[in-house]
């Protein structure tokens, strides 16, 4: 892993990212997922030198992951982590930006687009939570029952990560014993289990609980959007794409066969030939 880079956005809260590309006029913002130990950089590590050959690009930690702060009182996540990301903007002087995003970080590129629509460019989003509906698959998911077991009574363990992690993936053999170790030293100090806790509670408020109901804004997006699924995501299942498919004015879905919830990992460079041919088309 780099070193990375830190800015200190409105509010105080401190962010962590990679950059590359920094020659290139126009910006892409890679934003991770929200599993146990996730980070920019495990998520697209590998990805952000081939989007720096094209694009500024940016890997941002999210807060309450990676090394960015862990604040455990904060707004709706979703809204959290949008207005942050675009705090991270205005520091950096980037007024608008194109969004790559997995998962929880497909969610906070839809409501950043939604909240500030003129900051956000095309939208690349890799089984987005939030913008999910399971029309036909049973909720919760594998993915989202290992995901609230880590941390359950007696507590996180090496082997409940692993557990969890190899639900995220079709090719068993990503999920390596260094990707476990890193992972779990990471997502088991004390300010991670915090941050994780604090992230799930403010999806449960019923004040703001409709902030992370995306679909129900789906339509209002203006921003092309190309939805990528893995016909194996057992985390957020391929009929989740459907219904944002037929709502979102400018959208197209690309599925790839024996993928699961990381494309941009399992389908490495095809994930990044279609991604990079959809920011740049006409």
């Amino acid at each position: 892993m780099t070193e990375g880079k830190y800015a200190t956005v409105q509010g105080g809260l401190k962010l962590h990212y990679h950059e590359a590309g920094t020659e290139h006029p126009e910006t892409v913002i890679l934003l991770h997922g929200g599993g146990p130990g996730a980070s920019a950089w495990s998520n697209f590590g590998r990805n952000l030198p081939v989007f720096g050959k094209n694009y500024r690009t940016l890997a941002i930690d999210q807060p309450g992951f990676g090394r960015s702060d862990k604040p455990t009182e904060h707004p709706q996540y979703f809204r959290h982590s949008a207005d942050a990301v675009v705090g991270l903007m205005d520091e950096l002087g980037i007024e608008r930006a194109h969004f790559v995003g997995n998962s929880l970080g497909g969610g906070t590129s839809v409501r950043l687009a939604l909240n500030h629509p003129k900051r956000a460019g095309r939208l690349v989003l890799m089984g987005p939570g939030g913008l999910s509906v399971n029309l036909f698959a049973p909720d919760p998911t594998e993915g989202i029952k290992n995901l609230g077991r880590f941390s359950a009574p007696p507590g996180p363990s090496r082997e409940k990560l692993e557990a969890f992690l190899r639900i995220m993936v079709h090719d068993q053999s990503l999920i390596t014993d260094e990707l476990i170790d890193e992972r779990f030293a990471v997502a088991s100090a004390p300010e991670s289990l915090a941050a994780m806790k604090a992230m799930g509670k403010s999806f449960a408020q019923p004040e703001t609980y409709e902030e992370g109901m995306l679909w129900r804004e789906a339509h209002r997006l203006r921003q092309r959007v190309l939805l990528i699924w893995g016909r194996e995501d057992r985390v957020n299942p391929l009929d989740g794409a459907l219904l944002a498919l037929k709502t979102i004015p400018r959208a197209q879905l690309h599925v790839f066969g024996g993928c699961g919830h990381w494309a941009q990992l399992e389908k490495f460079d095809e994930f990044n030939r279609l991604a990079l041919d959809f920011l740049g088309a006409s």
